[in-house]
């Protein structure tokens, strides 16, 4: 039995949207910043009131008009990567259609052939599967530090000029919000703040709606000795 090892982003059925890959991961990544508080210092004045502010890293960070091209952008670069991927493994599932039909007609040798070759494909979009996976993560990491790194500069600006004497993210893992007022949540406001700071060149356009990445299977082959 020759069995391809399980590829994320591959479907032997249903190809995926790669647009929806790498922005689900995007909205992954973006909790990396998620560190449960976000403090910041206020005025002496103002740190008497106790005044407490809630965001939405996550949520921020993709919705602001920088974040939606970025991830266009990333979407653009990776679509090619993510089509060959694609078209390898439906040249897998072909090889193993080819060797499942032609169990009682095939040759030996053609069985081996096929066998052979379809192993050799499998390595190869293993190893490039992989790398693209590196490639996505390194690219969307660096898209969520330089946005979050201005939009914490954006978030200690508003704090201090609203008398916030700690913000909480409450898309951070093991948050300890258990509740939170909508009367405390800044998330729209830091939103609204960060792309009147850094507005984009031309616009952004509006980035597709996330998507669940689609659950796959190994596309397996049989092989029959010589």
């Amino acid at each position: 039995m020759w069995t391809k090892k399980a590829c994320p982003e591959i479907n032997k059925e249903n190809t995926v949207n790669s647009r929806n890959i790498i922005r689900v991961g995007v909205l992954g990544l973006a909790c990396l910043l998620g560190t449960g508080v976000v403090r910041a210092q206020a005025a002496a004045g103002s740190a008497a009131s106790g005044k407490i502010g809630v965001i939405n890293v996550r949520q921020a960070i993709v919705t602001t008009a920088e974040g939606k091209q970025a991830s266009n952008e990333l979407q653009a670069q990776f679509t090619p990567r993510q089509t060959e991927l694609e078209n390898m493994n439906k040249q897998i599932n072909d090889l193993r259609n080819r060797l499942s039909a032609g169990a009682n007609t095939l040759s030996d040798e053609e069985k081996v052939r096929l066998t052979q070759q379809g192993q050799k494909l499998t390595q190869q979009l293993d190893r490039k599967n992989n790398e693209l996976n590196e490639d996505v993560q390194a690219a969307q990491a660096d898209v969520v530090d330089k946005i979050g790194r201005k939009m914490m500069d954006v978030l200690d600006r508003y704090a201090r000029e609203n008398g916030l004497v700690a913000v909480f993210d409450s898309s951070a893992q093991n948050s300890p919000i258990l509740f939170a007022s909508t009367s405390i949540d800044i998330t729209q406001e830091i939103i609204k703040l960060y792309d009147q700071s850094y507005p984009v060149k031309g616009g952004a356009a509006a980035a597709p709606a996330a998507a669940k990445p689609a659950t796959t299977r190994p596309a397996t082959v049989p092989a029959t000795k010589p």
